[in-house]
Formats: C-alpha cells, sequence, structure tokens
C-alpha cells in the first residue's frame, strides 16, 4: 500500500496546511506557468480553494437573507427609486474607491485581514440599520458608503485569493461550485427572511434577520482566520492597471471595454428586479418565494455549467447566456406582474451561468497568462473592478436621471431592456478571446 492511501488527514491538513505552509507557496503560482514546459493544470480544488468557498458561502448566506430587502426596507419607510438609485450609487462609487486604495494593502500587506475587515464592517452596516430603525433613510450616504467600503474590502482580497489557489485547469469548477453555494444561500435565505417578515408586525421581522446577518458575517471572519497568510507581494502600482491600456494588441483595451458593458447590466439589475417583485406583490414572502425558485433553478444550471462547460466551450456557450439574458427581458413588456417577473427570473437564472462562467473564467486566466502578468493580479483585479464600477455607475445615474422624468412602465423596461442587454456587447468584445482558449484547449497537452 502506497504512502498516500495509508495517511490519514487531519483537520489542520484538510484546511490547507499542506499546500506550502502557513505562508503558502510562492504566490506568482506555478500552476499559472505557461509555455511547452508548463504542466497540465490539475482539475481537483485545493483545500485552501474549497475552505475559501466555504467563507464566500457564508458571507452570500448573510448578504441573501437580509441584501436582498434592504432596498424593500428603505422603499417601505419612504416610496422613492431615486433615493434607492442614490443608495447604490454611493455604494458603487465607494467600493470603487476603496477598491483602488486597499489595493496597496492587499499587495503588499497582510491580505487576508482585508478579507476579514470586509466581513466585519458588512456586520457594522447591518448594526448601524438596526440602530436606526426607520431613521435609516436620512443616513443613505453614510449606509452606502459603509456598505461599498465592506464590499470593496471583501471582493478584493477575496478575488486576488481566489487567483491564488486556483489555476486554469479548474477556475472553472471553482466559479460553478461558488456560483451553486450561492444559489443554495439565495433560495433558502430570502424565503426564511420574508416568512420572518410577514408574520411579525411592523419592521420587527427586518430587525431580526438583520440581526441574523450580523450574526452569520462574525462567523465568516472567524472561519477565515482558518484561510492561511498569503505572501506578501512588491511594491503596489497605482496604475498599473491602466498602463496595460498602452499595451499595441494587449487584452486589456478589450477586457477593459467589455468590463464597463457587463457593469452596464449589474448596475441596474442589482436593486431592480427584487424591488419590482415587492412592489408588484407587496408582500415579503411572495419575493422570498420568487428568489427560492430562481435560485434553484441557478443551483442547477450553474452545477451543470461547472461541470459540462469546458474552456472550448466558452465561446458560443457565453453566447447563447448572453442573448437568452437578453430575451428574458421581453414578457416584461406585456405586463409587469408576478408572474411576467417569475418568468423573467427562471429564465435569467438558467441562462445566467453560461454567461458569467466563461467571461470571469477567461479574465482570471489573461491575469495568469505568464509570471509577469501574475506578479501584477492585484492590480489587474483593481482595474477589472474600477471598469465594472464604471459601468454600474453609468446605469444607475442614467436610471435615476429617467426614473426622475417618469416611472411609466415602458420607461422602466425600456431601461431594463437596454441595460439588461449589455451581456451581448460583452461577448461581442470578448470573442476573440474566447476563440483562443477555444483553440487551445483542443491542442494536446505537451
Amino acid at each position: 500500500m502506497s504512502e498516500k492511501t495509508k495517511r490519514r488527514w487531519s483537520i489542520g491538513e484538510w484546511l490547507g496546511e499542506t499546500d506550502g505552509g502557513a505562508h503558502g507557496a510562492d504566490p506568482a503560482r506555478k500552476e499559472e506557468a505557461v509555455g511547452k514546459d508548463a504542466k497540465k493544470p490539475k482539475e481537483k480544488l485545493s483545500r485552501q480553494a474549497l475552505l475559501l468557498l466555504a467563507v464566500n458561502a457564508l458571507f452570500a448566506v448573510a448578504n441573501a437573507l437580509s441584501g436582498t430587502f434592504v432596498n424593500v426596507y428603505i422603499w417601505k419607510i419612504k416610496n422613492d427609486f431615486t433615493l434607492i438609485g442614490w443608495f447604490a450609487v454611493v455604494h458603487q462609487l465607494t467600493m470603487a474607491v476603496t477598491f483602488w486604495l486597499a489595493g496597496k494593502w492587499v499587495k503588499e500587506y497582510n491580505k487576508m485581514n482585508a478579507l476579514r475587515v470586509g466581513v466585519a464592517v458588512s456586520a457594522l452596516f447591518y448594526g448601524l440599520v438596526l440602530l436606526l430603525g426607520t431613521q435609516a433613510v436620512y443616513y443613505i450616504p453614510l449606509l452606502g458608503i459603509v456598505q461599498g467600503i465592506s464590499s470593496g474590502l471583501f471582493w478584493l482580497a477575496f478575488n486576488v485569493v481566489y487567483f491564488e489557489v486556483t489555476d486554469p485547469g479548474n477556475r472553472d469548477r471553482f466559479n460553478g461550485l461558488a456560483g451553486f453555494l450561492g444559489s443554495i444561500a439565495g433560495m433558502i435565505a430570502p424565503w426564511v427572511s420574508g416568512f420572518v417578515i410577514t408574520r411579525m408586525e411592523d419592521t420587527s421581522g427586518y430587525r431580526i434577520i438583520f440581526s441574523v446577518s450580523l450574526g452569520v458575517f462574525i462567523l465568516g471572519a472567524i472561519l477565515s482566520f482558518f484561510l492561511h497568510k498569503r505572501k506578501a507581494l512588491a511594491n503596489y502600482d497605482w496604475f498599473g492597471g491602466f498602463r496595460s491600456l498602452r499595451e499595441a494588441g494587449g487584452p486589456w483595451r478589450t477586457v477593459s471595454l467589455a468590463m464597463v458593458a457587463q457593469g452596464l447590466r449589474e448596475g441596474i439589475f442589482g436593486f431592480m428586479i427584487a424591488l419590482l417583485v415587492y412592489i408588484s406583490t407587496q408582500n415579503e414572502m411572495k419575493l422570498g418565494s420568487f428568489s427560492l425558485v430562481t435560485s434553484a433553478v441557478a443551483l442547477c444550471s450553474f452545477w451543470l455549467a461547472g461541470r459540462l462547460l469546458k474552456p472550448k466551450y466558452r465561446k458560443w456557450g457565453m453566447f447563447v447566456g448572453a442573448v437568452m439574458m437578453s430575451v428574458v427581458i421581453l414578457p416584461l413588456f406585456w405586463q409587469v406582474n408576478y408572474g411576467t417577473l417569475l418568468a423573467f427570473g427562471i429564465g435569467a437564472a438558467l441562462f445566467f451561468p453560461l454567461y458569467s462562467i466563461p467571461g470571469v473564467s477567461v479574465v482570471f486566466d489573461i491575469i495568469g497568462q505568464n509570471d509577469e502578468s501574475a506578479k501584477k493580479r492585484v492590480e489587474y483585479v483593481v482595474f477589472r473592478e474600477l471598469c465594472l464600477n464604471t459601468g454600474r455607475l453609468i446605469s444607475t445615474i442614467a436610471f435615476i436621471i429617467v426614473i426622475s422624468q417618469s416611472t411609466a412602465p415602458l420607461v422602466v423596461n425600456s431601461l431594463l431592456l437596454i441595460f439588461g442587454s449589455s451581456p451581448i456587447l460583452v461577448w461581442f468584445l470578448m470573442r476573440e478571446r474566447l476563440g483562443q482558449e477555444m483553440k487551445h484547449s483542443s491542442e494536446p497537452a505537451v
């Protein structure tokens, strides 16, 4: 019997202590090496990758419990679309600035502390909402700033660590599992929240749910301490990502535009769909059921896509996903009610993984295309997020301008269709890169 089969894993080893010690291996990561001598990437996820998935899952659960209902809570206090829009703008702008400023911390110091602080500040956000109660509508800038800081810190650290614990061979699988777990959270948590809220008087149910979210965030922060401290990198280049735009024939000119286009959809859809479901039904339980059904569909779709969507299928898989994500918006022009919104939600959940998994994987594969690029991963992750938030801000500000003039269903639906069709533009901009990935994946390993 071999040594490998005779061994039993200790808890410490399962958490990843065999992956290179407390400080981890060289973050440049030999898995990202390219060329004839590069080893074929392994499909299996490391224990640190699985632990990162667990932390992300807790973050998703806490946000699914309350994040779906924060805008509804604000809406119930004050029926004002523009107020919701400005809350999103402050959040998006703060998140972008946090990404850029925190890049130095993540690259030169302890990126795991940035992730933990991000989780802790998320807990602080819900603590503030609990403290302010119905007065929260008068502190929208403060709440947007706090939520933006938490999102910026968490997602910057998460994306960098995600790059370090995965490789091109298992990145699609990681993204599929992350989406799968996020779908489970999105399926169960909002339904539970809706159940609790509708059975309590006034805003008591909201306070209970916000309190539970606070506790889950604290649990996530504790679990994050089992993630290894990652090795600090070289000095942070404040404008490193922007300099990549000067490279003639480089991928970042088109990728940056694609990320802006991706953000166009995320800006409005990040808050508007859940709000429309509540406005159409006036029932939090219905909103919870909406999340239950759509997330159940997304769960199955992410699971299948994560297993079947290999690099060689990325180009046309993403095309189908992008087109269908636009088509499913059309029923809303007939009538905006729970039925048409549910049809939209199911369709979007079914095709979103086909669009998102290739898009995310290809960008991070570009970051890891060679050692020099991999060393600048923090700058590229920051640049990617700045592009995404540029798109989010453009669409959200456009929403505020238009909605302040008219809230007619045709106007709202037209906004949703215009910005909701941006995935087609993303695919168009990324198609050549996706085609290259397809070509490389069909070549025999050397």
